[in-house]
């Protein structure tokens, strides 16, 4: 695939639908079809609403808001944003009306984007606080009930009358340079207030030829990707739509993780960017379903997982008949479970989070590449991954192209190059905390082995110090107990206390199970938080991870959690990594009790 020195993300755009005309480019499931839009309408409503961006006042430089859940007009809205030079501001829809105004005063947005009715009431609370939004643009009927005070305008409307060939705007856009500001992304705020990230066309533009150049090796051609993340997320921003867009790809927008086997089923992807979380919950239904099969199909599940798993972890210590037997299961179990995957996978990306060991061998082991990477908003945000033809699986790979990578006296991973941010929008104090001598400090622990391959260590202020000096990974502790069957998820505490304790939330399939079995008829939760043969069941799980766990890590006690960590209730963050912070705030008293305080 031919990678090219764009001069933005807009020409890289307006060059691919060029190329690519009346083909099918964002596909989009409403009711029970799929619809799609081509490369060339997209190409059409972008540059129309670039147009009307004009329009309504916007110049060059002036902040946009754009709130939507994934659907085509997203990066539509985004693109013409940017073809109008001015500057993206993608927020999450699970956000707050407190959130959104933060937003939209930190940025001095302009104008706002919104496309449900539900999402426009909660945008427009915060947009009349907000002294400098002037227009906003509804891509559904907005359905409001009282007078705003600002111009509101229907998406339709604007882009029939705007329509045009998008030759004009194109021609305009070529002028951006790749040293402008394309968008700014909030960070998803996991330890306070989110800072606004600016994000250079040529940060963004650099992401794309590194991963072009990483994963030619396994060659790259019709692609199709399945996009499941917000594209809020500065990962699914780069990796999930202007990557694809780099090399001509066709999207589809999930409908949601209930949906998740039936849209891959469809759609077929080719490659999948997700993180952690979502290849857990993969893995869990996997097991769940060779589980309801039983027999025979247990058996040769677990001896596929076995065999591959050791010709992953010693190539060359397979014996003839292991061999044999390997390359029989091949076709009695992988091609089933790659079936289920739409049949065409090449790779599954993760990133965003620390991916668990045995979930990355779990998968190798049936047959579907997952190439772990690593990166942060800052960086645009990808800064190292595994290549298809030398994963490794307790890494992160090494630095992508364009990449200078060094490990700090102390540990840090220290970055530099063309994809790091320009720094922190209005705050000069963090921007230069962040940045020094041209370096990007991650903030992120890490050594890089022999192979030249990162191996992620831990975050630095993730890092748990207990009252005896020593330090230990919340992390890695959290992934070894949300793989057993009992815990849904947990989050580990102790901090200059003197040994660990959890957080645990139960499965809730666990919870069913166990209460059937032991003739309970409440399966509440919150009935159960105490209950000593249940805390027993839980504590039977935590031991079988004590077990492997160094001393200093052991965890010496525990409580039930009866709300799960959910994005409504603020403590999980969009890519469904835990708020520390949240969560201790409202657990904190209940976790120092367990040290006698």
């Amino acid at each position: 695939m031919e990678h090219k020195h764009w001069p933005n993300l807009a020409t890289l755009f307006f060059t691919r639908a060029g190329e690519k005309g009346d083909r099918p480019f964002l596909w989009q499931k409403v009711e029970s079809d799929w619809q799609s839009i081509s490369w060339a309408d997209a190409a059409s409503q972008t540059a129309a609403l670039a147009r009307a961006l004009g329009d309504l006042g916007i110049a060059a430089g002036d902040r946009v808001m754009l709130v939507s859940e994934s659907r085509p007009e997203w990066p539509l809205a985004d693109i013409a944003i940017m073809a109008a030079g001015a500057i993206s501001v993608p927020a999450y829809i699970t956000s707050s009306v407190r959130d959104h105004l933060h937003v939209l005063t930190d940025s001095g947005a302009s104008g706002i984007i919104v496309s449900t009715s539900f999402l426009a009431k909660r945008v427009l609370q915060a947009a009349i606080d907000a002294p400098t939004v002037k227009f906003v643009i509804a891509m559904e009927d907005p359905e409001l009930t009282q007078d705003t005070g600002l111009a509101i305008h229907r998406w339709g409307d604007l882009i029939d009358a705007h329509d045009g060939p998008p030759d004009s705007i194109a021609e305009k856009a070529a002028a951006l340079t790749r040293d402008q500001t394309a968008c700014l992304i909030y960070t998803s705020g996991t330890g306070g207030v989110p800072k606004g990230v600016m994000l250079s066309h040529g940060a963004i533009l650099s992401n794309c030829t590194g991963a072009i150049i990483l994963l030619s090796e396994m060659g790259l051609d019709d692609e199709i990707f399945l996009s499941f993340l917000p594209l809020s997320h500065s990962y699914e921003h780069t990796a999930g739509l202007f990557f694809p867009i780099s090399i001509g790809a066709q999207i589809y927008y999930a409908s949601g993780v209930d949906k998740l086997t039936a849209d891959m089923a469809h759609a077929k992807p080719t490659i999948m960017t997700a993180v952690p979380r979502l290849y857990e919950v993969m893995h869990d239904r996997i097991r769940r379903g060779v589980s309801q099969a039983g027999g025979k199909k247990v058996a040769l599940f677990e001896k596929t997982l076995a065999l591959g798993r050791k010709r992953y972890e010693d190539p060359t210590g397979l014996s003839l008949r292991e061999r044999i037997t390997d390359t029989v299961l091949t076709r009695l179990v992988r091609r089933k479970v790659k079936a289920g995957f739409g049949g065409r996978l090449k790779a599954l990306v993760s990133g965003g989070a620390p991916l668990n060991y045995d979930i990355g061998v779990f998968f190798t082991a049936l047959g579907i590449r997952i190439l772990q990477g690593y990166g942060q908003t800052e960086s645009a945000p990808c800064i190292s991954c595994n290549p298809p033809n030398n994963s490794r699986i307790d890494t992160v790979g090494p630095p992508m192209e364009g990449v200078e990578l060094r490990i700090a006296d102390d540990g840090e991973i220290l970055v530099r190059g063309e994809l790091v941010m320009q720094g922190y929008w209005q705050n000069s104090r963090a921007t230069a905390e962040a940045i020094q001598d041209g370096w990007l400090h991650t903030g992120d622990i890490g050594v890089l082995d022999t192979d030249g391959h990162l191996r992620i260590t831990d975050r630095k202020k993730d890092i748990i110090v207990n009252s005896g000096g020593d330090n230990l990974s919340p992390q890695r502790i959290e992934g070894f107990l949300t793989l057993q069957p009992e815990i849904a998820q947990a989050m580990v505490y102790g901090d200059k206390r003197p040994h660990v304790v959890a957080l645990i939330v139960p499965d809730q399939e666990f919870l069913e199970s166990w209460a059937r079995d032991n003739e309970r008829d409440d399966i509440d939760v919150a009935s159960l938080v105490y209950d000593q043969e249940f805390r027993a069941a839980i504590g039977r799980a935590i031991d079988r991870i004590n077990a492997d766990l160094s001393v200093i890590e052991k965890i010496r006690r525990f409580i039930i959690s009866a709300d799960s960590f959910t994005i409504e209730n603020g403590m999980m963050t969009p890519t469904l990594k835990i708020r520390r912070h949240v969560i201790r705030d409202k657990y904190g008293d209940a976790l120092e009790t367990l040290y006698g305080g």
